[in-house]
């Protein structure tokens, strides 16, 4: 199975972003000069940079809807947009949510708000605001997205372009799929004949079925990451998100990213490549693939870094690979390369 097959074609929608694009030329005149951004976007702001960037929490809710669990995906709503904010070397402030819904019933809602309010206290923001709108005719079921607002010293903006061969690449675990692939993955279960009820075999996650190994929230980055920005001379961030390994290449397409060992998948991502005889390719430029965000550093930070990571977050941290000259990405143990 790929997750062109599942509905879900990559290249089909860089194309239409891109298309999107060339309808945009207009740019606010005065305060707020545009500054580009990768994974976030940035507005001149004085001395700063206000940063924004905004996503939702995908078909992941569609699972959520079928076990009637609705308290976590708040946390994926929140963790998406706050850990793409970071990337620019940028600190989360405040969020706004924007909930559509065929039939706005509290039982839902409270549970939603019970997840969105974990992430804001993991996050360090406030969530100041957002919108409701119940849309039966359009919508069938709920869809949960929001916005971030962040801040950056200009002078402390991370680009990328710092990345030079030689730097060391830097992996925190994720806690799962995350929010990203899960058409693919829903698409697994469904030609498996499984249910999301079903307990999850093998004994790898005791007592928990596969729906709810599926909700397991993504994990948020923004204490750990914060920190270190404060003490290190960071190159390079990188959410790794919807595109897996390909997420790399934006921080930077002069460089070759090499991940010479990468971590071990977590058994929900075995899981989904044998029963949707998925091939490595496919896997890793879908899911993330137990890496959950990556750090690039200088060789001779390596070790603060790590002693600042390790202080701070409570995952797995290692060293996957590094740098060097040439562009795109190189898992060599794997044989693959984007």
């Amino acid at each position: 199975m790929t997750y062109r097959e599942s509905g879900v074609d990559i290249e089909k929608e860089e194309q239409a972003i891109k298309g999107m694009l060339s309808s945009i030329k207009s740019q606010r005149k005065g305060i707020g000069k545009p500054l580009g951004g990768h994974y976030a976007g940035m507005v001149e702001f004085g001395d700063y940079a206000l940063v924004l960037c905004t996503d939702g929490v995908g078909s992941k809710v569609e699972i959520a809807s079928e076990l009637k669990k609705w308290d976590t995906v708040g946390i994926d709503c929140i963790a998406m947009n706050v850990n793409d904010a970071i990337c620019v070397g940028a600190e989360p402030l405040a969020f706004v949510d924007y909930l559509a819904i065929d039939d706005p019933k509290p039982e839902i809602t409270k549970e939603l708000g019970k997840g969105l309010e974990k992430g804001a206290e993991l996050s360090n923001i406030s969530i100041i605001g957002g919108e409701t709108a119940s849309l039966p005719e359009i919508i069938n079921g709920f869809d949960l997205a929001g916005t971030c607002l962040a801040y950056v010293k200009k002078s402390d903006i991370v680009t990328g372009e710092k990345i030079a061969p030689g730097d060391i690449i830097i992996g925190l675990e994720s806690s799962g799929i995350h929010s990203n692939g899960y058409t693919l993955a829903r698409k697994v279960i469904e030609f498996s004949n499984l249910s999301y009820k079903d307990k999850f075999p093998d004994g790898f996650y005791p007592d928990k079925t596969i729906g709810e190994v599926l909700l397991t929230p993504t994990r948020i980055y923004v204490k750990e990451i914060v920190k270190l920005l404060k003490e290190v001379e960071v190159h390079g961030l990188a959410h790794i998100t919807g595109g897996g390994l390909r997420n790399l290449p934006r921080l930077n397409k002069n460089i070759k990213f090499v991940i010479e060992d990468p971590f071990e998948p977590q058994p929900i991502f075995t899981f989904l490549q044998k029963q949707g005889n998925i091939d490595d390719k496919e896997m890793y430029q879908t899911f993330n693939m137990g890496m959950g965000f990556a750090v690039i550093v200088s060789e001779k930070d390596v070790d603060n870094t790590f002693k600042i990571l390790n202080k701070y977050a409570s995952v797995e941290i290692k060293v996957v690979g590094r740098i060097e000259e040439g562009s795109g990405v190189e898992v060599p143990k794997l044989g693959l390369n984007y």
